[in-house]
């Protein structure tokens, strides 16, 4: 496989809509959403953020990206992207990678798979650079000083729009390109060039407050596409950092209380109703870890300094395979229980090493309703196959 990092340049300033990368959208920060693109991506590997903001440089850090700060002369409203674009890799370390994946935080409704297919497309043609866009057979003119032309059909011959040549608009989602076209070229798109097409639904932009409106409601009507284990025979779930928000309160006298979500509880319950098999797996041997669980009546294993020797025991307890099993966590010590079961997940503010290896990510963090979004996940898909 061709190494390929993603690069997403995210400048502070934004004139139609203010500080639109850090807009929240979906829950989630729009540039969180090119991140988890571009992580999700099978074939990419490094994400690289280029941005002159220290909230937007701090917000990518927290999604797992490695940021590479832009000076104010590379940052400015006419300053091309391809000037971002080689500076990252002018100062990320080692030699340049076989292929640069551009992606546009103003494109939140791609998905990793569009990302994915686009490269696998680049290859098998053999292209130097790539630019993602959708059909559009629409009929174009373009205003002159003679007055108005039309620029794809003739006024006396005109075609119905199902009968012309297809035609592509750039969407501005994707670029794919070898390093070495931008370096001798200066621009992105160069060589042997290819379209990847997608969807009219997948290529809307976020360039005005109109378009957030809508880009909203096209989030809100995709599903979430989840490969559950099939049967699903236990989830299991962490607990600092999943159950809690990774904080302790620690009292005068020595004695520890953490902060867990009323909401979670309730799904909790909601599958418990239905004799779903749930544990909680942790690390942590305070008491208060119990004591949570045996107020939602679930079996616990704690005090285990190995996550992987934890999930057999409880395998062994529930009679069930591991690829029968969903684990939700949030670190670097729940890898060993990622790796092994069906469907590994992981909250919103999982350690970038954790969400590398989720098959789900959810948009809610530790202890702010992460455990609930979960289980209403789950519980839509039950009803679903019952249906």
């Amino acid at each position: 496989m061709p190494k390929t990092i993603a690069i997403i340049p995210a400048r502070g300033g934004s004139q139609r809509v203010p500080r639109k990368n850090l807009y929240e959208l979906d829950g989630l920060p729009l540039i969180v959403h090119s991140i988890r693109h571009a992580q999700a991506a099978d074939q990419v590997g490094e994400v690289f953020v280029s941005t002159d903001d220290s909230a937007i440089a701090r917000v990518s850090e927290d999604a797992g990206a490695t940021v590479i700060n832009r000076p104010s002369n590379l940052a400015t409203e006419t300053c091309s992207s391809e000037a971002a674009l080689l500076q990252v890799l002018d100062a990320r370390s080692g030699a340049d990678p076989d292929l640069v994946v551009f992606l546009q935080c103003t494109s939140p409704v791609r998905s990793a798979d569009d990302i994915d297919s686009a490269i696998r497309q680049f290859l098998e043609e053999g292209a130097d650079s790539m630019f993602s866009a959708c059909r559009d057979n629409g009929l174009f003119w373009r205003m002159t000083p003679a007055g108005p032309q039309p620029q794809n059909y003739e006024i006396t011959g005109r075609q119905r729009e199902q009968e012309m040549a297809p035609q592509y608009r750039e969407n501005g989602s994707i670029y794919i390109f070898r390093p070495r076209i931008l370096r001798r070229d200066g621009v992105r798109l160069g060589g042997r060039i290819s379209i990847f097409e997608m969807s009219e639904f997948a290529s809307h932009q976020i360039d005005t407050a109109a378009d957030v409106k809508l880009v909203e409601w096209l989030l809100s009507e995709i599903p979430r596409s989840i490969s559950w284990p099939d049967p699903l025979g236990l989830v299991v779930f962490d607990f600092d950092g999943v159950m809690t928000d990774n904080t302790v309160l620690v009292q005068e006298d020595g004695t520890e209380t953490v902060r867990v979500h009323r909401g979670d509880g309730w799904g909790v319950s909601r599958l418990t109703e239905l004799n779903i098999p749930l544990a909680v797996l942790s690390t942590e041997a305070n008491p208060v870890v119990a004591a949570r669980c045996a107020k939602l009546g679930i079996k616990v294993v704690q005090g285990v300094t190995d996550k992987a020797a934890g999930l057999v025991e409880l395998l062994e307890h529930f009679d069930v395979r591991a690829e029968s099993v969903a684990f939700v966590g949030n670190d670097v010590n729940d890898l060993p229980a990622l790796l092994s079961v069906g469907l590994p997940v992981v909250v919103s503010d999982a350690h970038a090493e954790a969400r590398r290896v989720a098959e789900l990510v959810l948009s809610r963090p530790g202890g702010q309703g992460a455990v609930r979004e979960f289980c209403d996940l789950l519980l839509d898909h039950l009803e679903s196959k019952n249906r």
